[in-house]
């Protein structure tokens, strides 16, 4: 990660799934952080004329592609969950094409003091590491985060786990952090915690508020 005095300060956050990536990206958005999620991208480049269709209709064929012209997703759920390999052949699409895309947009011109570029897999994925400030782990105990997204989604208990065990742990996570959001408790707490990094991050750039 980059350490000199930063043009825009540009702050990495990440953490396991279920942990409250996207509501922690959203009250920071609040408070005027530039957002840029990888996820959101990532259905960017998958909708109807997306940048990656025609790739994807060329790897897998049509039949992964629905009538709209976007990534049939649950198709391609059953293949990936069938055939584990064919991730990462979709992998060596989408990966390269989010990064891109990402560090195109976190060059263009923003009024925003500091951009919150939001990566599932940020220490897995060393390649962001590099243009980063910071980095920010939003951290909670594993139990929550199963039961989070056991509700949000259809996923099972052990498909949960199973996504678990493909992350870095917990203890990686927070090893690898300059910024930590513990979010084990009530939105009024998250709240506190971001106010405080929100000016911790404004102080960083020279600005107040």
């Amino acid at each position: 990660m980059k350490h000199a005095a930063p043009e825009h300060l540009l702050i990495g956050l990440t953490g396991g799934i279920g942990s409250g990536k996207s509501t922690v990206a959203a009250l920071f958005e609040k408070l005027g952080a530039r957002v840029i999620d990888t996820d959101e991208l990532a259905h960017q480049l998958t909708q109807p004329g997306g940048a990656a269709i025609a790739v994807i209709r060329d790897v897998f064929g049509n039949a992964y592609i629905d009538n709209s012209g976007a990534l049939n997703r649950s198709k391609m759920r059953e293949l990936i969950f069938s055939h584990p390999a064919e991730k990462t052949r979709l992998e060596a699409i989408l990966h390269p094409a989010i990064y891109k895309l990402a560090m195109q947009t976190a060059a263009t011109n923003t009024s925003a003091p500091y951009t919150l570029l939001v990566v599932p897999l940020l220490f897995e994925s060393s390649e962001y590491l590099d243009h980063l400030h910071r980095s920010l782990v939003v951290d909670c105990a594993e139990e929550i985060q199963l039961s989070r997204t056991m509700q949000r989604s259809n996923l099972s208990q052990a498909d949960v786990q199973s996504i678990m065990a493909q992350q870095l742990s917990r203890a990686q996570r927070t090893s690898f952090a300059e910024d930590i959001i513990h979010n084990d408790t009530d939105i009024p707490n998250l709240i506190t915690q971001i106010t405080q990094l929100h000016h911790k991050y404004l102080a960083i750039t020279g600005r107040s508020g």
